[in-house]
């Protein structure tokens, strides 16, 4: 169940930010426009930006033929009334939805507008958009502002509470510090903020809170990279004098991050820093800064204590009362510390930050005893509480613990937290009505109990989702219910663990960026979400934890305490996420940039491995991670990955034009396929025919070695009839971990058993994915059976309810239920693959905003007829399977598919299907289909479209503001 939203919080753009077409045409038309696969960023540093678009139209065969892109330091010059910055000319690439800018030059802090103009077929007319971007301090010799830090000499001792006799404890954690800086701005003064810490920030100028970023300015290893941020301020500036604050905390810089006992915090300095530049240009065209250094004031105010992992605390007694204002007298305060003025390592986020992207009433809120209270929210989700006292006496507390999950008892379960205590305290002064909302940490949690307030009503506590802002652009939708339920808890976890850095939980004391997780999620994720710029922010964290010799980690960014030497399937992220980046987004950079790690990483493992077969140099080889059957051989596992990283090595270089390079690592995974073949498998003639064996028998082993082609063709079949043999005699049921769960529906399907993979849908036992569904889960757990009724919760060790790697199935829905997929050679999806396999479903559908515009694909079953509906973008063609064993039935808007029409073309005909080949457009198919009697519930009435408001018992799933709906024409 999903607790009821009171409110969605998207993210606030200015007015400008929209993209401008022509509203109401029917033609060709682009939109969506981006700069570095975001929307009008503030502060890129990149000096020659990919600047990229998306086509619609309401006509078949409407396609682009060429496209033209200005840019200019003025909206209006694009209109011919001044001079351009750049102008592409006219350039005929039909297939084009991006350009890198290549004029002059582009200076800092300066914004740029720019205008896509792109040709129809037949027409002299453009259609165009326009949209702009704005550069940041984009060289670090720019940089005027010093690193400043508080005092810590003067020692700020928090008063414990009287309530109990017991003091709080602050984990060994320093109160937050808050700096001050007065200034005077003149009417008609703009300003631009670039601002960072090493630890989290929290900016107001004049009192009014500075961008809607959370935990910024996210993670990285603050040795290699530190992120800043810009922002427009100028609406909060007032005539006369002014007051820029700011507070800071430790986050992942000085807080407590992983599950090392021997370094649990303090992982890259001892006390947060801040660093801030803001640029005033007045009426007259001059500019001044007002910079961090020397000059700033600084103390202590009511953050007692802000950490990720343990929680917050907010003692009001120790309020500032009007600190973020002008006329506050901060005599008593500190003048700030200066630690350095080194800017090398500033670069300007790659992505959108963590924001509150929802917020959710409580489904239920029991009193367990006096003062306390458990409230369930319904979802499992990555956040915090946003709670409202009516009055705390001073000194009293209230105290708000956070779970998963409750135990038997209906109190909360918090073993499998292990030393995380996502504890949030307020202390207070005697005040009324009081809104208590931690900035500086966040905990997973479905359930909260409150303790210190008499009586709560509904309306006094919210829930507030946090993720890293990562524009949903995909939905999917079928007539199983339980399916729908499966969808929302794989889409839950993605949102849950996309913080910053793909996270593995948001929960316990790790939350690391562990690359297997990752790699196997992301066909998923990039369906879900618009994920390209959140991943090459990512790229980059995986880059800084290179080894010295060319390794790839298992965590990225780097930490102490997690053994640094990559293990098969997990290192292996470094090749085989950038693949996957560039056939989603078609964009070359994410090879680019990451062919020579690639090349390094492949090599590493060859030098240490010359015979082939990857046993040296396998890190802690986790192998297939929590798998439930028999173990696969490690080796089987790693030189499978070493074949797989090889081969897709040799694509990227291909890919780039780089064919020598190309060529040696084709030749290379060739040879590993032979070592692979010659050690692992065997085969036989038997009376029923081939039968081949990979070393171990197990599904882990024949998913590699088919997914991962490593199987001769004339064993392959038999490789799969062995695969197929194996999951029916386990129920049918999966006995994969980790790294086999994802290759198990593509890879049955691919050789013909997508029956088999709608089978494992369908399996309510352990293992299956609607076990923990039917026992309530919001989320993807972290182990098939996390909990069971006869066993009761797994060790809480290792133990997640928030755990998006067996969520890799999502992909499937995608592209084997609806049918939604792209052609193996095909790029950003410029040739659709549609071929739903409908199993024992009565209806499916699938829409996803591609990077060439929408795609949709809606199949239904009625009767003995089946209706397919098919949205192409502009630019794409799509080869339609329409799934019939009458090829005669078939029709397309209810006429007979006809030889002549340009836009659809019969390729074949098969036993269960025939094939079109059809231009971009809207198609509508209908063929005579056998009826079915569909599964369990695969009738279930369909929920409402209208959210409820429900605030105790079961509430409907809430939506999420940021969708690829904004971007949609």
């Amino acid at each position: 169940m999903s607790g009821s939203p009171v409110a969605d919080v998207p993210a606030r753009r200015p007015a400008e930010a929209a993209a401008t077409g022509r509203p109401g045409a029917r033609g060709l038309r682009p939109y969506a426009l981006r700069c570095e696969h975001r929307t009008t960023p503030l502060g890129i540093d990149e000096p020659a930006p990919r600047l990229s678009w998306r086509l619609a139209s309401d006509l078949r065969g409407d396609d682009p033929v060429a496209y033209r892109v200005r840019v200019a330091g003025r909206a209006e010059d694009l209109d011919g009334c001044g001079q351009l910055l750049w102008d592409s000319g006219r350039v005929s690439d039909p297939g084009a939805t991006a350009v890198g800018y290549a004029g002059p030059a582009l200076p800092g802090r300066t914004r740029f507008h720019w205008r896509v103009s792109v040709w129809p077929a037949g027409s002299d007319t453009p259609a165009e958009a326009t949209s702009w971007f704005e550069t940041g301090i984009t060289h670090v010799g720019k940089w005027r502002a010093s690193w400043i830090t508080h005092d810590p000499r003067p020692v700020d001792v928090m008063d414990a509470p009287t309530e109990g006799g017991f003091a709080l404890d602050d984990h060994g954690l320093a109160p937050c510090p808050v700096l001050r800086r007065t200034f005077t701005a003149s009417a008609g003064t703009l300003a631009r903020l670039h601002v960072t810490a090493r630890g989290l920030y929290e900016v107001r100028l004049n009192g009014v809170r500075v961008g809607d970023a959370e935990l910024a300015p996210g993670w990285t290893d603050y040795h290699r990279r530190v992120q800043y941020q810009t922002y427009d301020v100028t609406a909060a500036l007032r005539e006369g004098e002014n007051v820029l604050a700011a507070t800071v905390a430790d986050g992942w810089w000085s807080g407590f991050v992983g599950f090392e006992p021997r370094r649990a915090g303090a992982h890259y300095g001892s006390a947060p820093q801040f660093l801030a530049e803001l640029r005033l240009t007045g009426p007259d065209g001059r500019s001044s800064s007002v910079v961090t250094d020397g000059t700033w004031r600084t103390a202590t105010g009511v953050v007692r204590h802000a950490d990720l992992l343990m929680g917050e605390c907010h003692d009001l007694r120790h309020d500032n009362d009007g600190w973020e204002l002008p006329g506050f007298d901060d005599s008593g305060w500190s003048p700030a510390l200066v630690t350095e003025t080194d800017h090398r390592l500033l670069v300007a986020s790659a992505d959108e930050p963590v924001r509150a992207m929802t917020e959710l009433r409580p489904c239920s809120v029991e009193r367990v005893s006096p003062g306390t209270h458990v409230v369930d929210f319904g979802q499992n989700l990555a956040g915090r509480v946003r709670l409202t006292v009516r009055r705390l006496a001073a000194g009293a507390r209230v105290v708000i613990r956070h779970a998963e999950v409750l135990d038997g008892s209906r109190r909360l379960y918090t073993a499998n937290l292990r030393t995380a205590a996502a504890t949030d305290v307020l202390v207070g002064d005697g005040r009324e009505h009081i809104v208590f909302e931690p900035r500086f940490t966040y905990h997973g949690f479905r359930y909260a109990e409150i303790s210190g307030v008499p009586e709560l009503a509904d309306s006094d506590v919210v829930a507030v989702a946090l993720h890293s802002d990562t524009p949903w652009a995909g939905e999917f939708d079928c007539s199983d219910a339980e399916l729908r339920r499966l969808h929302d808890c794989v889409a839950w976890g993605q949102r849950s663990n996309f913080v910053s850095v793909p996270t593995d939980c948001p929960q316990r004391d790790e939350r690391l960026g562990w690359l297997a997780d990752a790699q196997v999620f992301l066909p998923t994720a990039a369906l879900n979400a618009d994920v390209a710029a959140f991943f090459t922010k990512w790229l980059r964290d995986i880059d800084d934890a290179r080894t010295p010799d060319g390794g790839f980690t298992n965590v990225a960014p780097r930490l102490v305490g997690v053994a640094d030497e990559g293990a098969p399937g997990w290192a292996d992220a470094g090749v085989i996420v950038p693949w996957h980046l560039y056939r989603v987004y078609d964009d070359p950079r994410f090879l680019s940039r990451s062919l020579e790690g690639m090349c390094a990483w492949v090599d590493l493992i060859h030098r240490h491995n010359p015979g082939l077969v990857w046993r040296h140099r396998v890190g802690p080889h986790f192998s297939d991670w929590l798998a439930p059957g028999t173990p696969t051989p490690r080796d089987v596992v790693a030189t499978a990955y070493f074949a797989h990283s090889a081969r897709l090595t040799a694509r990227a270089a291909e890919a780039l034009g780089q064919k020598d390079v190309g060529e040696r690592y084709h030749r290379l995974a060739d040879d590993i396929r032979r070592a692979f073949t010659e050690h692992f498998v065997t085969s036989e003639e038997a009376a029923d025919g081939l039968r081949v064996r990979v070393a171990g028998d197990t599904q882990t082993g024949y998913l590699l070695a088919l997914a991962f082609e490593l199987l001769p063709a004339g064993l392959a079949g038999a490789g799969a009839r062995r695969l197929a043999e194996l999951v029916e005699s386990a129920g049918p049921a999966l006995l994969t971990g980790f790294l086999g769960v994802a290759l198990a529906a593509p890879v049955l399907d691919a050789h013909g058993r997508a029956d088999l993979a709608h089978a494992l849908l369908l399996r309510d036992e352990v293992p299956s994915w609607r076990f923990p569904l039917r026992h309530g889960a919001t989320t993807i757990w972290e182990r098939w059976d996390g909990w069971t009724p006869g066993t009761g919760f797994r060790a809480p060790s290792m133990n997640s309810f928030n755990h998006y790697a067996l969520g890799s199935v999502g992909e499937w829905l995608y592209r084997g239920v609806a049918g939604l997929d792209q052609a193996p050679d095909s790029t950003g999806y410029r040739t659709l693959l549609i071929r739903p396999r409908p199993g024992g479903l009565r209806h499916a559908s699938a829409r996803y905003e591609s990077v060439r515009g929408t795609v949709s694909v809606t199949w239904e079953r009625q009767g003995g007829r089946i209706a397919l509906r098919v949205l192409v973008p502009p630019g794409s063609t799509a080869e339609v399977y329409v799934p019939t064993t009458d090829p005669g039935s078939v029709r397309e808007s209810g006429l007979v598919p006809d030889a002549d029409d340009r836009h659809i073309t019969a390729v074949s005909t098969a036993a269960d299907h025939v094939l079109y080949r059809v231009s971009s457009g809207a198609y509508r198919f209908t063929a005579a289909h056998s009826p079915i009697g569909g599964p369990p519930g695969a009738d279930r009435p369909r929920p409402s479209l209208t959210p409820s408001r429900r605030t105790s018992g079961p509430a409907a799933k809430p939506s999420f503001a940021r969708s690829y709906e904004e971007d949609t024409p």
